[in-house]
């Protein structure tokens, strides 16, 4: 692990968040590639990786952005949390737009829960539209704590960038199977299934691109960058991830998932910063 940190250390920064989202990436194919050895999916452990994911990104949320947001802001007492509050519900605001606008249908949901704007786009890309959507703040994550790392500002470390990064991937894992597995029961084939659900996660390295130059040319953005993906996270994690978690019998299962994908990320993010 201290040689990958030395690494992501030599090389420059937008290309140190392309590679690190690179990873998670693979992490989402790999989870795809699922549907080549199982013909389906038992559903108490469909719910039970989906709390894993939604812990993941709360943990990550706050010891991966919004803490280390507040920490580099200037200011004390109320004056040092207004960057953090502006980006935060700046962020949660951003994907709520998204969220109207983009047509997309989350995971369990019936074709008639549909949201965003009307359009006869068929199920499959629905499916597809609403993790990506999931996956934008992740990708904006990474490249901005890439971005703030290079600028040289306390609060940002390689190591909680790979941190973060890992913590992703890891739960990009069981994305990537809840994409293509629905899809081979719709009668989809294995390739095909497969290729849409890793093809959700390709705008995570896009998004590292573009938050880690963003942060390296404007640096005074970045508290507010660190939270305006922390709020775009969070607003996943209660529109979507908690009630697609929520439509059967499995919730406390999905719960202890919850629970587990926090302690994980809390534990990589304090470990490796």
């Amino acid at each position: 692990m201290v040689q990958i940190i030395d690494y992501f250390k030599s090389i420059d920064p937008i290309l140190a968040a392309f590679y690190a989202t690179l990873f998670t990436w693979a992490l989402t194919a790999l989870g795809a590639s699922l549907v080549f050895l199982f013909k389906g999916m038992n559903r108490a452990l469909f719910d039970g990786m989906l709390g894993f994911t939604g812990g993941v990104m709360v943990a990550a949320s706050f010891w991966s952005l919004l803490a280390p947001g507040i920490e580099m802001s200037p200011g004390e007492g109320f004056v040092k949390v207004i960057p953090a509050v502006v980006g935060f519900g700046l962020g949660a605001l951003f994907l709520f737009g998204l969220d109207k606008v983009l047509p997309h249908l989350h995971i369990n949901f019936k074709e008639t829960e549909k949201e965003g704007v009307k359009t006869p786009l068929h199920k499959t890309t629905l499916l597809v539209l609403a993790i990506t959507l999931h996956n934008i703040p992740e990708g904006l994550a990474i490249g901005v704590l890439f971005g703030g790392v290079a600028a040289g500002f306390d609060g940002a470390t390689i190591g909680g960038a790979v941190a973060l990064a890992i913590g992703i991937g890891l739960q990009n894992f069981p994305e990537g199977f809840a994409v293509s597995m629905p899809l081979r029961r719709q009668g989809f084939s294995k390739t095909k299934s497969f290729m849409y659900g890793q093809s959700s996660a390709m705008v995570e390295p896009i998004a590292a691109v573009i938050g880690a130059w963003a942060v390296m040319t404007f640096q005074p953005i970045l508290p507010y960058a660190l939270a305006f993906a922390a709020g775009a996270m969070i607003f996943v994690v209660v529109e979507e991830v908690i009630p697609e978690t929520q439509r059967d019998k499995y919730t406390d299962i999905a719960t202890l998932g919850f629970i587990a994908g926090f302690i994980i990320m809390m534990t990589l993010d304090v470990g490796l910063s």
